[in-house]
């Protein structure tokens, strides 16, 4: 079994939105036992909030459902998880600093290097801004997870 965990600050936007989108394609693909995904954030600001409605709506609009409960990034996900995939690079310098060995580090992977077709260096947040900016992320997010499951199925 693969195990994947998508890690953004608040895990209450883009992290979910990958979760979501990488479980509806590997439901699509029939390949529900062979993956764990789950999704934190760095901050822990909203521990056992569900994903920001706008982000639900606009993932629901495309047939996404979004069951992420947030929760706070921990140094023990490094043992559960195969992948820890951030969004920005603020994440992943939070995640480095939690690893306690080479192995750790060598399992973050950023979001932004799986989607080619973007200008994005990192995934942003879009939490401040319009409909636009979620529909940006989870058209970013939907090129990563495809191209993560390329990845991972060799």
């Amino acid at each position: 079994m693969i195990k994947v965990l998508f890690v953004c600050l608040g895990n209450i936007c883009r992290s979910p939105a990958a979760e979501g989108v990488l479980l509806h394609l590997i439901r699509e693909r029939g390949w529900e036992d062979k993956y764990e995904v789950d999704s934190a954030g760095t901050s822990g600001h909203h521990d056992g909030e569900r994903a920001d409605p706008r982000m639900r709506t606009h993932a629901k609009a495309r047939g996404i459902e979004l069951p992420s409960i947030s929760r706070k990034f921990l140094p023990e996900d490094f043992r559960r998880f195969d992948w820890i995939v951030v969004m920005d690079n603020s994440n992943y310098r939070n995640c480095l600093k939690l690893a306690s060995h080479e192995e750790d580090k060598g399992k973050i992977l950023k979001m932004a290097d799986f989607t080619p077709s973007f200008s994005d260096d990192e995934v942003p947040d879009p939490y401040y801004g319009g409909a636009q900016g979620f529909e940006h992320v989870l058209d970013m997010v939907n090129e990563g997870c495809e191209n993560l499951l390329k990845k991972f199925n060799g």
